[in-house]
């Protein structure tokens, strides 16, 4: 940790537990922004040496309660300190937000957006201007720096000390960053399940995005939002002492080397949004959709092309399965025959012998099934031989490229192996995405960063991988264990920020055998969420299901109005509830290795009776067992799970 931050450790030490106004001087200037609502309280005051510190509490209708401590916020720049030293210039009127957009998927496809911003202008000590701009939601609050002067020279931020000072004790879920490989950074490792706050990081590259913390204050989901090609993605430091999480730039070995860590840009310039989701429940923060309300507007109008839906997937059961024409034909086959939209091809599909893609992608349109195509993101900023590659990293085979699927007929892209949260890399995800779009072409990223919103302003984007997912029963021997409790804290972090491509229900043996229950793998179609949702496993596992299963997998929704935490805590087990139209598809899984017999309440459900379908675990966790029942208003619906089970439920 370099000198900077230490003193930043210093001075909020100083300050915490002194003041709440975030300040150790002793007339400080002082600024807040409340929530629509009034629960949030987020306010902003000069400290030591004329540092800015933030703070936020959360109130309800018996007290107000302090969930984030001073926190410390400022920028190093090249050519100036917006660190320390800074006087007020103004402040704008407090602007209140409130508009709605859609999604083609996700959570809830019409977002409500509605906060209260307040932007506030400083001065450094070379008379330099700095906006921070604060936004105070009814489940948060998010704040981002800009350099409002117009100015087309280059500058580079050197560092950036901002800080979430989380209050009071608690636990914490939260994902150590990679150490960097050929394969990583891909935030791809298993949470910390439940650490202390304030816990440090096992190596010094520090811990990722999202991280949960429960405290006896407040539940706080800690990310970013926004990020674009002008700057990088962060993750956090590897210190976090009295409970203070400090942004950490990308490692400098991250795309081999070939890019600086630190960013650089012309003026105006803005940085990501800094996010805390907060609320009283767990369940604030499994149903917010903050991180995407935090991007920009759609970049184009037409999104009537944009279809979410479900996929077969031939890679997951045979890996060597691309270079077969007749195995992919068969999995454009099984889409068919379960109704679902796509067919995914995975890599080293220009290796294929029996024939071609041209000829697969047209047999596949004669099914009315899409096929998604995979590419490796490389050049030069990975080594990884798996191919296509060389394609989407240069623009003018990129456009090329994009023109022949469309001209094809095939529907999406998946693009792999970025292994960089450096802004050149986070430049090429945009580019990506645009160039797909004016060719109506899906994007799902792989080996890749962490979501953080772009979905609103490329609806294109259907899901992102960055998770530890299914295909590590082929290469973990201790994923099928840590399974069992993985997946349920991942409704509370890594799903919160976005669609999340885990490729789950496979009730078939990878290398690694299962050890959840194939009640707990089908529930996992509704516990996650993903725009395109890749069924992984074998063809002949999907075609050998009892026939109540496979109608529920030819059915189930990917995209969804309303999304509802019904009951869970991360690590332990979860029940989700989403409705699409006028029906609530249940979900649930546990997490731990004794059976369960839960009491599921449906209150915060439409207040109606339901004609109730339940596929829960059988007598071995190898079986199903089907019940039909009719469910009065209020009533609770009862469910008995396996060890490490799980169940879904259809309610009309």
């Amino acid at each position: 940790m370099n000198g900077l931050i230490r003193i930043v450790n210093k001075i909020v030490i100083g300050c915490i537990g002194i003041s709440i106004i975030l300040s150790c001087s002793e007339q400080p200037e002082e600024w807040s922004v409340a929530s629509p609502s009034g629960n949030i309280q987020f306010m902003i005051s000069f400290g030591v040496d004329n540092q800015l510190f933030y703070s936020v509490s959360l109130a309800d209708s018996n007290e107000s309660r302090v969930v984030l401590n001073a926190s410390p916020l400022g920028i190093l720049r090249s050519d100036g300190n917006f660190i320390t030293g800074l006087s007020f210039e103004e402040a704008s009127p407090i602007e209140s937000i409130h508009e709605s957009f859609e999604l083609p998927a996700g959570k809830q496809t019409r977002i409500e957006n509605r906060a209260n911003e307040l932007t506030l202008a400083f001065n450094n000590q070379d008379d330099k201007k700095i906006l921070v701009i604060a936004r105070a939601y009814d489940d948060g609050i998010a704040f981002r720096y800009v350099f409002p002067d117009q100015d087309s020279g280059k500058y580079t931020v050197k560092e950036e000390v901002t800080g979430f000072a989380i209050a009071g004790d608690g636990k914490t879920w939260i994902e150590p960053y990679d150490k960097v490989t050929m394969w990583t950074p891909a935030y791809e490792r298993y949470f910390e399940n439940g650490i202390p706050v304030g816990t440090s990081a096992p190596s010094s590259e520090g811990w990722a995005f999202p991280a949960l913390f429960n405290t006896e204050n407040a539940c706080i989901l800690l990310t970013e939002a926004g990020a674009d090609s002008t700057y990088f993605a962060a993750h956090l430091q590897q210190e976090a002492n009295n409970g203070l999480y400090i942004i950490r730039m990308p490692e400098a070995t991250e795309a081999d080397s070939l890019i600086s860590s630190k960013p650089s840009s012309s003026l105006p310039w803005s940085t990501p949004w800094r996010v805390a989701i907060i609320g009283k429940e767990l369940s604030t923060i499994a149903e917010s959709n903050m991180v995407v309300k935090l991007n920009p507007p759609a970049a184009f109008d037409d999104v009537s092309w944009i279809r979410p839906g479900r996929a077969s997937w031939s890679w997951w059961s045979t890996p060597s399965s691309p270079k077969n024409y007749s195995v992919l034909k068969d999995y454009v086959d099984l889409a068919a025959e379960m109704g679902w939209e796509y067919s995914l091809v995975d890599a080293n599909w220009d290796l294929m012998e029996g024939g071609n893609i041209e000829q697969l992608v047209k047999y596949a349109n004669t099914k009315n099934v899409g096929i998604l195509m995979w590419y490796n993101s490389g050049g030069t900023h990975n080594v990884v031989t798996e191919r296509p590659r060389d394609i989407m990293f240069d623009p003018v085979l990129r456009s090329a490229e994009f023109k022949k699927l469309a001209a094809m007929g095939v529907k999406g892209v998946k693009v792999d192996f970025f292994q960089s949260d450096k802004q050149h890399i986070i430049g090429l995800y945009f580019d990506i995405l645009q160039d797909a779009a004016e060719n109506h072409i899906l994007v799902n990223f792989h080996g890749c960063t962490l979501h953080r919103g772009w979905n609103r302003t490329w609806p294109n984007l259907v899901s992102m991988e960055a998770v530890r997912g299914a295909e590590n029963y082929g290469f973990d021997s201790l994923y099928p264990e840590k399974a069992i409790w993985h997946n349920t804290i991942l409704p509370f972090t890594r799903n919160v920020v976005g669609s999340m491509d885990y490729t789950p229900v496979t009730f078939g043996n990878q290398k690694f055998p299962h050890q959840t229950t194939n009640g707990h793998e089908l529930a996992l179609s509704i516990v996650f969420e993903s725009g395109i949702l890749h069924l992984a496993d074998f063809a002949e596992s999907y075609r050998n299901l009892p026939a109540a299963v496979r109608s529920f997998l030819k059915k189930i929704p990917v995209a969804w109005d309303e999304t509802c935490l019904l009951e869970g805590e991360p690590g332990k087990y979860c029940i989700i509830a989403r409705r699409n139209g006028n029906t609530w598809y249940i979900g649930g899984i546990n997490g731990t290795s004794t059976a369960q017999s839960w009491q599921v309440d449906l209150s915060r459900l439409t207040n109606k009776d339901f004609s109730a379908l339940i596929i829960s675990d059988g007598a071995d966790n190898r079986h199903f067992s089907k019940d039909t029942r009719t469910l009065t208003a209020g009533e609770v619906m009862k469910i008995n799970v396996l060890p490490a089970g799980g169940f879904v439920a259809i309610l009309e």
